[in-house]
């Protein structure tokens, strides 16, 4: 952690306690030391107290009455409908930039996306995540539409920890560069209603994974699976029954 000038400081702090939360240093549900983090950045309670609130207004942080600050611990549901919002508008972004965008555009995407693979050819988790991030970046500018940009903006500091965390499950990292080769594919060819299905797409496998991290969650399929299991035990339990 180092320590923070006065230029911009309750952005900075806000920037490095994200910072933070992403990288796990804070965990879901862990009550933020607001002495001890002001120690730390060399900055007063004062900008700490300022920043705590701006994460707050971003879904980030709660702050408790008579408590102190916790770091936010969303539902699955809030986590399955903030990822259901950002597939839309992230679809809708790669849609209008596959209509808008320049030859000279596309070869920016094309160089991002080479980032991407040569990261995951040495499975560089955290430089992977940074180039995605340009990437998406990139898409949302191309579309030219500030409202949408404005929109998007919103979610996407809190989506950013959530793709982090997700990249790490199982085989999400083969899943996701294979999702990229098909949208790079789709921005290749200018089909917009494929590059839109497959930025949705990519979105959603996105919250499957993360998902499948939290321990009270199993995914549709082992959901349905199980309910059937029970209702097969039922029907073998009448048929033994004794008439």
């Amino acid at each position: 952690m180092h320590r923070i000038s006065a230029k911009s400081l309750h952005e900075e702090v806000a920037a490095q306690i994200r910072q933070m939360i992403r990288d796990g240093l804070l965990q879901r549900g862990q009550k933020i030391d607001e002495t001890y983090l002001g120690e730390s950045m060399g900055v007063s309670r004062t900008p700490v107290r300022e920043s705590l609130r701006i994460l707050q207004a971003q879904g980030l942080v709660e702050l408790i009455p008579h408590k102190g600050s916790y770091v936010n611990q969303p539902p699955p549901d809030e986590i399955r409908d903030m990822f259901e919002v950002m597939g839309v508008l992230e679809g809708t972004c790669a849609r209008l930039a596959t209509q808008k965008m320049s030859q000279k555009d596309f070869k920016k995407i094309e160089t991002l996306h080479r980032e991407l693979e040569r990261h995951y050819q040495v499975r560089d988790h955290e430089a992977y995540l940074s180039a995605n991030n340009d990437l998406h970046l990139l898409i949302q500018d191309l579309t030219g539409n500030k409202i949408l940009k404005e929109v998007i903006n919103g979610l996407r500091q809190k989506i950013l920890l959530y793709r982090h965390r997700q990249l790490y499950h199982l085989d999400r990292f083969d899943q996701s560069i294979q999702e990229h080769r098909q949208i790079l594919e789709a921005f290749r060819k200018r089909e917009e209603l494929l590059a839109e299905t497959c930025m949705k797409r990519h979105l959603s496998n996105q919250c499957k994974a993360l998902l499948e991290l939290y321990p009270d969650t199993k995914s549709e399929g082992e959901k349905g699976r199980r309910r059937k299991e029970r209702v097969n035990l039922k029907t073998v339990t009448r048929k033994g029954e004794r008439p």
